[in-house]
């Protein structure tokens, strides 16, 4: 076992019950001020990322390097969506439902905060300030881990921000949020069930396979970013190649791009010429299918494996369908269940690929991009989910919280509802 690491967890575990019962005034107080140190702090922090630019310069592939880059367009982003939460309700306090037991004896379900949160990421810098935001307003605390890649953004983040943030402000404990410095440390966390209640990894399928393989704390997370379009028959061609373009190239390392386009064999002969010259124009590399190679002059053979590629890169697989169940058949077994959308008019299609496609987000006629919890309209997202339960797509405010049930009585007894004669009835009555 790890002391160090055990105390810092312990530290953190107490700091979340003080968390846990901060004002919606603190928790905002809190976020205006982080967001201005943010601001006040900017040239210190983007000096810090130049630092690490440099020294990965020739170290990582072109998608995890845009990853790491951090601007002041990035931060205003950033800063706008701190003061974005700040307006947001409060999520920890609100009553769920409300029910009669029996005269006197009321049942209350409200939503409560997680606890202390273990959250390891990769290569962008800008997740820090989103995550802290996040764990404020939820009444959370955090311990993180960021990669090595970008570890002079991350400490600038701790040393001009979240360190005099927790100085000025007497109510924020000591460890509500503290930053973990090697691998040693992730490993050494997972190993404390009894402090951390939640870890959500951000990054790589081996990154998620491999912290899933080595805790029994839950783990909440998603693995590639493998997103689909599907161009049905009935779709605007012109406005779906322009969709189809943003969904790859807006931010093509981001894990909601496009990676494999379907495209009706209704429409191959009026659709792919025009997507091939876009394509060459954009400087996107095709790999296409048998079938639809033949519209594509310039794309290579696709592969079994880029049906399940997460490229990253201005790279993108092009595959013929007949038909939008081949379409939903198709996403349902290649896609990460990640983001995934249909380029339709017809309605009863639209509805028909919503309800069978099996992801965490699904859009009809609209960028694969927009699968962001700032572009959600949640300030922010501590992650993406594509996990069944607890949380789904973008994590916001409501994917950090649970429930705990309240009970108010007046000194009743359950001997007399269970053997007594003649013995009480419930009432169950919704208030």
């Amino acid at each position: 076992m790890n002391a160090v690491m055990e105390n810092t967890l312990a530290q953190g575990k107490n700091a979340f019950l003080q968390m846990a019962c901060l004002s919606c005034e603190e928790k905002n107080i809190s976020l205006e001020r982080l967001a201005t140190l943010i601001e006040e702090n900017q040239d210190a922090i983007l000096d810090a990322n130049d630092r690490d630019l440099a020294e990965n310069k020739d170290a990582l592939d072109n998608a995890l390097y845009q990853r790491l880059k951090l601007d002041a367009g990035k931060l205003k982003q950033v800063v706008q969506g701190i003061r974005q939460l700040v307006k947001l309700d409060d999520p920890a306090g609100k009553v769920l439902a409300t029910t009669e037991l029996d005269d006197g004896l009321i049942l209350t379900k409200r939503a409560v905060p997680l606890g202390l949160i273990g959250i390891i990421f990769e290569s962008r810098p800008d997740v820090m300030p989103q995550i802290l935001s996040l764990i404020l307003k939820s009444g959370n605390a955090v311990v993180f881990k960021g990669g090595k890649e970008a570890k002079h953004s991350n400490q600038a983040f701790m040393d001009a921000v979240i360190h005099p943030l927790t100085a000025e402000l007497d109510f924020l404990p000591e460890g509500w949020a503290s930053l973990m410095e090697s691998r040693e440390d992730v490993q050494a966390m997972l190993n404390y069930p009894q402090y951390v209640d939640l870890v959500i990894p951000r990054g790589s399928n081996q990154l998620v396979q491999s912290i899933m393989e080595k805790t029994r704390i839950p783990v909440l997370g998603h693995a590639d970013g493998v997103c689909h379009q599907y161009v049905h028959g009935s779709a605007d061609l012109d406005k779906a190649l322009e969709v189809v373009i943003d969904s790859k190239t807006q931010y093509p390392s981001a894990c909601n791009a496009l990676e494999t386009l379907l495209v009706d064999e209704a429409i191959a002969d009026a659709f792919l010429p025009r997507l091939a010259q876009r394509c060459e124009n954009e400087g996107i590399t095709l790999h296409a299918c048998e079938a639809s190679i033949t519209y594509l002059p310039k794309a290579k053979p696709a592969t079994p494996s880029d049906w399940t590629t997460e490229y990253g890169t201005l790279t993108l697989a092009v595959k013929l369908v007949l038909g939008v169940e081949a379409a939903i058949a198709h996403i349902n077994q290649y896609s990460s269940h990640h983001t995934d959308g249909i380029l339709a008019e017809e309605s009863a299609v639209q509805a028909r690929f919503l309800k069978a496609v099996d992801s965490a987000s699904v859009f009809v006629n609209a960028s694969t991009r927009f699968a962001d919890g700032f572009r959600y309209g949640f300030g922010a997202e501590i992650g993406i989910s594509t996990a069944r339960t607890h949380a789904r797509g973008p994590v916001g405010l409501e994917g950090l919280v649970t429930y705990k049930f309240e009970l108010t009585g007046h000194h009743q007894l359950v001997k007399d509802y269970v053997g007594a004669s003649p013995a009480r009835q419930f009432t169950h009555r919704t208030l």
